[in-house]
């Protein structure tokens, strides 16, 4: 279940809660079922994934992918598998642990495992979202946040693009303020 941390301390688990507060940033966030086929179920249980089995989780979550394909416009898509045995996972989480934007919405669907989103809201408040399996966030081009892993340091993820070249960060350079809900980050 999401959970959103305001910078002044205030705590929201309620899905209609969470909105409310993201719709400032026009940050969408829906809860997408992942299923219960037996098959699925035990390839999110493992931590790695060959690229068979990946395609395997894509083909029965494609459901999603086509109504995004209809409603906006969505060409692409990939599933990210993170875990703490993948080497220099810190170097490659590092370059999202930084105030950025990006030229393209950045849509990710968690399917397990678990990451936190930031965000620096219009009026420069900051507040972080914790996100969990089933959870589907569209994060609009322009928006400023930031991405890390909690210290499971585990997350696969549905990744979906217009263009790929949309999701290069831009650096804000704008500090964090936010403690990382008592995380240390994943390195």
């Amino acid at each position: 279940m999401a959970t959103l941390r305001l910078e002044n301390g205030t705590i929201y688990s309620e899905l209609v809660e969470i909105r409310a507060q993201l719709a400032p940033l026009n940050v969408h966030l829906n809860h997408w079922p992942v299923g219960k086929h037996p098959e699925i179920q035990t390839l999110l249980g493992k931590a790695a994934l060959s690229d068979g089995e990946k395609e395997q989780v894509l083909g029965t979550l494609d459901h999603y992918f086509v109504q995004l394909q209809e409603e906006a416009g969505y060409q692409s898509r990939d599933l990210i598998v993170l875990h703490p045995d993948i080497p220099n996972l810190g170097d490659l989480l590092a370059k999202f642990e930084r105030c950025h934007t990006h030229a393209d919405d950045e849509v990710r669907y968690i399917i397990e495992g678990e990451g936190i989103f930031g965000f620096v809201s219009p009026t420069g408040e900051q507040m972080e979202l914790t996100l969990q399996g089933e959870e589907y966030i569209n994060v609009p081009a322009g928006t400023e946040h930031w991405f890390y892993l909690t210290p499971r340091q585990r997350i696969k993820a549905v990744r979906y693009f217009t263009t790929t070249a949309g999701w290069t960060p831009e650096y804000t350079d704008t500090p964090i303020r936010m403690s990382s809900q008592g995380y240390e980050k994943a390195r």
